[in-house]
């Protein structure tokens, strides 16, 4: 249960600081060399050139030795990585990050009713065939079977998840349109929790008035005049205020729900956010084009919105069939609105999930024709044509791939050494490890990150430079806290706040200060470093 786990959690965090002073490191405190990048673990691949390794801080060698040492102590590791700060979750679903609790506690404050046959919430009056949700709250059996319906609980680890994981989402919609703001402080708190300092997380703005106005505009292919269809007469501006009022009915209704502004707030309120739309991928064209433009229009309207990203399987055959004409759609509109960002699901595919054909053009597509700054997933990476080029032109583009591991092994079956995470790394593709669907998948991002360290050998630098990449490559707006391609060339001060510590007790210089009072994006960075200084304290000789 989620709610147990928590009580864990907590017992764990008050077990693991006195336990770091109580190990001794006298042994352990001479840098250590880091270890060599695994092989490319794809055996028809050739292993490119590993990346360069960067000099390590005598701070870095000493948590990185005591990484080492409590490899073998589940609870301390546990605590390791609920304590490191890890940046920000760039790929979350905010209907699928919630626990499946939570969800249970909603439908049943607001009345909702379960269709026993297949486990869906509905609307109220429970009539024959379905019984009140609030029933969970005292018949132990019904709650766990809702739990298991609406999440990966218990789900066979030997078989494909694919159906049953995109299935929840259908079984508790009713539940998770009605509560934007209650949904967002619940996952807040949980991001915060895991010492995370920003979410981009996934909504569908206005998606009825959406839907409407794409039945009353209909299909045109000249993207132009379609474009000039929604536009007419403002119609799509109507839509963006409606979307814009719903943002604002959510931001009213998450600070009352996470007490923000008054002296009990809860740790969600100060948590920075921003909203990705989505786009059902596998609706008629004119549905997914007006998302599209509504999304795109919204981020260039609000600053709340950054960027729009395509969601449903991508395996659908509505999915197949249209891949490359909504790639078409989003080059189009990307120059008709240029400001607004661009990520994709694109390569959540594997072979016997779909034909040979289908491997071989998705990830090239969504960074060559759609213009994706980031992709998430991109599990096929190496069953496309030309590959390798796609992952060169990532790295020098410095597109970034979203990893969420779990995901990736409950739905596609996924992982170890079967997974490209070392791929991209060994071409310099920039990586960010994410959630995707905690409340679904039953995890939090301390596992992702525990599971990258144990499964791929990573060190704490490591480890480090993967939390920092989760906000250099956001969407958040404003100069970055670093120079350069970091990547490719480490993690390196603006010349602005070069020599500076955010540990140091002093204040910054004037330039300093004013790119941390003028950048979103670089003060969120500054915190994360501030952070990671009083991480690698804990291991200091004698405590």
């Amino acid at each position: 249960m989620i709610t147990e786990h928590r009580r864990t959690v907590r017992r764990r965090r008050a077990l693991l600081v006195p336990a770091l002073g109580a190990v001794s490191l006298l042994s352990l405190l001479s840098p250590l060399p880091a270890s060599a990048e695994p092989a490319d673990r794809h055996p028809h691949v050739a292993p490119p050139r590993p990346p360069a390794l960067r000099p390590w801080t005598a701070a870095e060698a000493r948590t990185d030795a005591f990484l080492k040492h409590v490899r073998r102590d589940p609870q301390l590791l546990r605590g390791f990585f609920e304590h490191l700060p890890k940046g920000g979750d760039l790929h979350n679903h905010l209907s699928g990050a919630v626990s499946t609790e939570y969800l249970i506690r909603l439908a049943a404050e607001d009345g909702l009713c379960v269709d026993t046959s297949t486990m869906t919430a509905v609307a109220p009056p429970c009539g024959p065939g379905t019984r009140p949700a609030a029933d969970a709250r005292t018949d132990r059996a019904f709650h766990d079977a809702l739990v298991r319906a609406w999440s990966m609980q218990d789900f066979p680890p030997d078989q494909n998840g694919h159906d049953h994981f995109f299935d929840t989402f259908g079984r508790f919609g009713e539940v998770t349109w009605r509560h934007r703001g209650k949904l967002l402080a619940e996952v807040a708190d949980d991001v915060a929790a895991q010492n995370q300092f920003y979410l981009e997380t996934m909504v569908s703005p206005a998606s009825d008035g959406a839907k409407k106005l794409a039945a009353d505009v209909g299909w045109d292919a000249d993207l132009a005049r379609l474009h000039g269809k929604l536009t007419a007469g403002g119609k799509l501006d109507k839509l963006v205020a409606a979307a814009r009022k719903e943002a604002d009915d959510a931001d009213a209704e998450f600070r009352t729900a996470a007490r923000c502004g008054t002296d009990r707030p809860r740790p969600g309120c100060r948590l920075t956010v921003r909203w990705i739309s989505q786009v059902s991928r596998g609706s008629s064209p004119e549905r997914v084009f007006t998302q599209m433009a509504l999304g795109m229009r919204l981020a260039e309207r609000d600053p709340r919105f950054l960027a729009v990203n395509l969601v449903q399987p991508e395996d659908w055959d509505s999915s197949l069939d249209n891949y490359r004409l909504q790639m078409r759609m989003l080059k189009h509109l990307r120059g008709v609105y240029p400001r607004a960002h661009i990520t994709l699901h694109a390569g959540e595919l594997w072979p016997g999930l779909v034909k040979p054909e289908h491997l071989k053009f998705h990830i090239k597509e969504a960074v060559t024709v759609a213009g994706a700054e980031r992709i998430g997933h991109g599990v096929d990476l190496v069953h496309e044509d030309d590959w390798r080029g796609t992952a060169r032109t990532m790295a020098a583009r410095e597109v970034a791939v979203e990893v969420p591991f779990t995901s990736n092994a409950q739905i596609l079956g996924v992982k170890g050494d079967d997974h490209p995470f070392s791929v991209y790394r060994n071409h310099g593709v920039p990586i960010v490890l994410a959630t995707d669907d905690p409340g679904v998948s039953r995890i939090d991002i301390s596992h992702e990150y525990q599971y990258a360290a144990t499964t791929y050998g990573l060190t704490y630098p490591e480890l480090k430079d993967l939390a920092r990449a989760s906000l250099e490559y956001a969407f958040l707006p404003g100069r970055s806290l670093w120079r350069g391609n970091p990547t490719a060339e480490g993690y390196r001060l603006d010349a602005a706040c070069l020599g500076q510590r955010p540990d140091s007790g002093r204040p910054v210089t004037t330039d300093c200060g004013r790119l941390l009072t003028s950048s979103p994006k670089a003060s969120v960075q500054w915190r994360q470093e501030a952070a990671f200084a009083a991480f690698e304290r804990a291991f200091r000789v004698g405590r």
